[in-house]
């Protein structure tokens, strides 16, 4: 798992689209590029998040995450991750669990979403939702992922068996579709 991310965070750094209008925390700002302009660079750095703090978001939003997504959480800090279709919700490293939140309870109406006991942690493409599917039988919280249509608020099409395997097949599908 960390080798993708790692991949796919230095491919954006490679091709200078790690960069944002507005703030960079400084932590994460990118010194060796011109900062005084509307755009700042901004580079990965690793995860400060901690096993305490992981818990608290779990009690704060009513489910248990993957294991899984939890190692992800602690690999690295970013503002932007694409793979394949996917964009990973922001992971700057002081706001990370404010942008997590505003993405589960604020970015859709949750009782479409959190309150169905669907966690929305990516965007799909520009019209949905990657969710955990917290409605799923599974062990160790290892949900399948569902793909929630933005205009079709009721139905979830089932998409990966879990995020481990999602991050295999998303890399997977990145590298054919950039050898297109």
């Amino acid at each position: 798992m960390e080798e993708i991310i790692n991949k796919y965070l230095n491919e954006i750094v490679s091709l200078e689209i790690n960069s944002k209008p507005g703030d960079v925390e400084t932590e994460m700002l990118d010194n060796s590029a011109d900062n005084n302009k509307e755009w700042k660079n901004w580079i990965p750095i690793q995860s400060t998040v901690t096993d305490l703090e992981l818990s608290e978001l779990e009690k704060e939003i009513g489910h248990r995450l993957p294991d899984s997504y939890k190692k992800f959480l602690k690999i690295k800090h970013f503002y932007e991750l694409y793979i394949a279709e996917c964009s990973f919700c922001s992971h700057p490293i002081n706001t990370w669990r404010a942008k997590l939140m505003e993405m589960i309870f604020d970015g859709y109406p949750s009782e479409d979403l959190i309150e169905t006991g669907r966690i929305p942690f990516a965007s799909w493409s520009d019209w949905g939702l990657l969710c955990f599917d917290t409605t799923a039988k599974c062990e160790n919280n290892n949900y399948p992922i569902v793909l929630w249509d933005h205009e079709v608020y009721d139905q979830f099409e089932f998409q990966y068996s879990n995020f481990e395997n999602m991050l295999e097949e998303l890399a997977i599908e990145h590298e054919e579709q950039k050898e297109e």
